[in-house]
């Protein structure tokens, strides 16, 4: 196909979305959907792969390649997917449970390996799809089915295990902020390794509202940081309020208050290497510091399925061996030539030594 004039039409498939009305889902879909339209490749391109859970029906709504996979194990197979099909883009769509719980292992190596998949992580903190248990990511004391007198676990941060896995991209949207969503997606779907973009999703049935504090248009300038590379770091109304560095830690300050000056507000560098200030961006939460979103870290690093594409051209070329009958004739080898009183022959093949 040459013509890639492509719109968010020829992205949706004919199967009926079966998500719950209102489910943030929907809007997470559609902003998928159209930063697919808009990347320039090939319909016949891309690759969805989901897990088990509400948000992994994802793959049977969109027309494109896809795989429904079993509890925990999509980036497995999408792993298995981009490095056997490199010219593939490759999405991984996953919930907090999905991602961070069964499927813990394979999200944190396939972090680590930097393998080029786009993942993206449904976060409503809850199991939906099996009716309402606590999940990863619950807060502290969240009473639910499984947990009625309030959980006693401390949930994951899942930017901590992205930063701790040595990751290499992470950003952060919410599901009803489409234009925010396209944009950390474009980024994520150009960005060269394993991306991470954690959604803040509602869930309407199980957990409606678990984000609301931060998403609330009334109280949203003043709880959320839209990050921009290169850009300080200012939210608020007017953009009077930015994050400062006071004696190795960040700080809200006001402009214009006790001295602080807009050269005084820091500036977003997402492609800092080290990841000690994206750690303190994706740790601040309310009621202290406005929650971080968009694209918190960006780095350049090796791709796990390009040094391997390239290490098996480097054997390829340097290698010895080049059929399975030299490899099955290589070494030492013998002959059995015969079969005398009952024992059997060997004779030294040419040019082997017996041993």
């Amino acid at each position: 196909m040459t013509d890639l004039n492509y719109t968010i039409k020829d992205f949706k498939s004919e199967n009926e979305v079966r998500w719950c009305p209102g489910c943030g889902d929907y809007a997470i879909m559609n902003a998928i959907q159209r930063t697919m339209a808009g990347l320039g490749i090939s319909k016949e391109k891309f690759a969805v792969i989901s897990g088990i859970g509400c948000s992994s029906r994802f793959p049977y709504y969109m027309n494109t390649f896809g795989f429904h996979t079993i509890h925990g194990r999509a980036a497995a197979v999408a792993s298995g997917v981009k490095i056997t099909n490199p010219d593939l883009s490759v999405w991984v769509i996953t919930g907090d449970g999905d991602a961070m719980a069964i499927g813990g292992n394979h999200f944190i190596h396939t972090i680590r390996r930097n393998i080029d998949l786009n993942i993206i992580l449904f976060n409503n903190r809850i199991y939906g799809l099996t009716k309402g248990q606590y999940s990863p990511t619950s807060d502290r004391g969240f009473k639910s089915k499984t947990s009625p007198y309030g959980t006693i676990e401390d949930p994951f941060v899942p930017g901590q295990l992205v930063i701790g896995a040595r990751g290499t991209f992470f950003a952060r949207s919410i599901d009803s902020n489409i234009k925010m969503g396209e944009a950390v997606y474009k980024a994520a779907a150009k960005h060269k390794g394993t991306s991470v973009v954690e959604v803040l999703q509602n869930c309407v049935i199980y957990n409606s509202g678990v984000h609301n504090a931060i998403t609330d248009p009334e109280f949203r300038a003043d709880r959320q940081l839209v990050l921009e590379h290169g850009k300080p770091m200012l939210f608020g109304a007017e953009n009077e309020k930015g994050i400062i560095m006071e004696k190795g830690r960040l700080k809200v300050a006001k402009i214009g208050e006790n001295g602080v000056t807009i050269d005084d507000i820091l500036v977003h560098d997402a492609n800092e290497p080290d990841p000690t200030l994206h750690m303190a961006l994706i740790n601040m939460s309310l009621p202290g510091f406005p929650v971080a979103f968009g694209v918190i870290r960006s780095v350049p690093s090796p791709v796990y399925n390009e040094e391997m594409d390239e290490q098996i051209r480097m054997v390829k070329q340097n290698r010895k061996i080049t059929c399975v009958d030299e490899l099955l004739n290589s070494g030492n080898t013998w002959e059995v030539t015969g079969n005398e009183n009952g024992k059997e022959k060997l004779q030294d093949c040419p040019g082997k030594k017996l041993k």
